[in-house]
C-alpha cells in the first residue's frame, strides 16, 4: 500500500482513483504523518445486464399474492402531473 499525504491525494485525486480502479493499487492517506484513511479497490463489482439475464431464469417465479400486491400498490399511486414543457 502506497503512503501519500492528504495534500497529494487532493491534488491528484482523479489519477489516484484511476490507479485504484484500473491497476488495483491501494493508498494510505496521511496528514502530518498520521494515517487518516485508505483508498482501496472495492470488493464489489457492478453487475451488467448480461449478469441479470443469466440470473433471472434461476429465480423462483413470483406467486399470485405478489402480483396482487404490486397491482394494488400501483393503483394507489397518485397520477403523475402533466409536464408543462412542450414536446
Amino acid at each position: 500500500m502506497k503512503r501519500i499525504t492528504a495534500t497529494e491525494a487532493a491534488r491528484r485525486f482523479s489519477d489516484i482513483v484511476n490507479r485504484v480502479r484500473y491497476q488495483h493499487e491501494s493508498f494510505l492517506v496521511e496528514r502530518n504523518g498520521e494515517p487518516m484513511c485508505q483508498i482501496v479497490p472495492t470488493p464489489l463489482r457492478t453487475a451488467k445486464a448480461a449478469d441479470l439475464i443469466g440470473v433471472l431464469p434461476t429465480l423462483p417465479r413470483p406467486d399470485e399474492e405478489y402480483f396482487r400486491t404490486v397491482r394494488d400498490l400501483t393503483r394507489k399511486q397518485p397520477r403523475a402531473e402533466k409536464s408543462r414543457w412542450p414536446r
